[in-house]
């Protein structure tokens, strides 16, 4: 099913619910790989509860800081599941609120639609690949994830040469986008983006080759007494946000 076509329906699911007597509005901080998502989540959401989200995007660690330095966010969606236990830690966020809302899922991919088949270790090995894009390790959940995968499949040393890394996965996946490599490791929701025109050709990495991503939503002290805030993250676990989460490439439940 379409994203479209599950908004329709979903909205069709609620035109008659019952709105809550009080609305309010949530100020969501979304990692920046979720964006798109959550931009989609937040008029079902509205139909769903008659509360209102706005969301600021961002890298986790830029997000992380300003919520540090006391920006007025109610609820954060982090791109890792360690930001919101340092939160909790440090009386940022409420104890016990943080859970998993989406697993990042990894994938080989090239703009070139004849690139790769169904080896994905075959497009790594062939003789003619120049440059294979990743993330940098040290900085980005995919990163870290794609050099694992490139671990398990035995060539991580044998394409030492040829690794070219972006300090984020949207620096990485531009890099591919624009053939400055021919192939590399990129989120899979980025590939099944509406926005993607070229769809390319990939190889969706199996889980079993890298620590799963895991990313958290926590609710933050300064939401705590906001009903919107709480009902958002009460959604999110919800089957028709499952729903769309899944739709753009993520995993969930695991």
């Amino acid at each position: 099913m379409s994203l479209r076509s599950i908004a329709f329906a979903f909205m069709a699911t609620v035109a008659f619910t019952p709105l809550t007597a009080r609305a309010d509005t949530a100020l969501a901080a979304v990692a920046a790989n979720f964006a798109e998502a959550a931009e989609a989540l937040a008029p079902l959401f509205h139909a769903a509860t008659g509360h209102d989200l706005q969301i600021t995007t961002g890298s986790t660690g830029k997000l992380y800081a300003q919520i540090g330095e006391g920006a007025p966010f109610d609820v954060f969606l982090s791109a890792d599941a360690a930001t919101p236990e340092r939160l909790v830690a440090e009386g940022k966020a409420v104890q016990g609120s943080a859970f998993s809302y989406a697993v990042g899922r990894l994938t080989l991919w090239s703009a070139n639609p004849a690139r790769i088949g169904r080896d994905g270790r075959a497009a790594l090995t062939d003789e003619g690949l120049r440059f294979v894009a990743i993330a940098n390790p040290d900085l980005a959940p995919y990163g870290l994830a794609a050099r694992e995968a490139l671990q398990n499949l035995g060539v991580w040393q044998v394409l030492q040469s040829k690794i070219v890394m972006g300090q984020n996965i949207g620096q990485t996946n531009s890099m591919v986008a624009s053939g400055a490599a021919e192939l590399g490791f990129v989120a899979l929701s980025a590939v099944l983006s509406p926005r993607v025109q070229q769809k390319g050709s990939r190889w969706d990495v199996p889980q079993e080759m890298f620590t799963p991503i895991r990313q958290d939503a926590v609710l933050l002290a300064h939401g705590a007494d906001n009903p919107a805030a709480r009902a958002f993250l009460a959604f999110l676990k919800g089957p028709d946000a499952v729903q769309v989460i899944e739709a753009f490439g993520y995993g969930t439940g695991e």
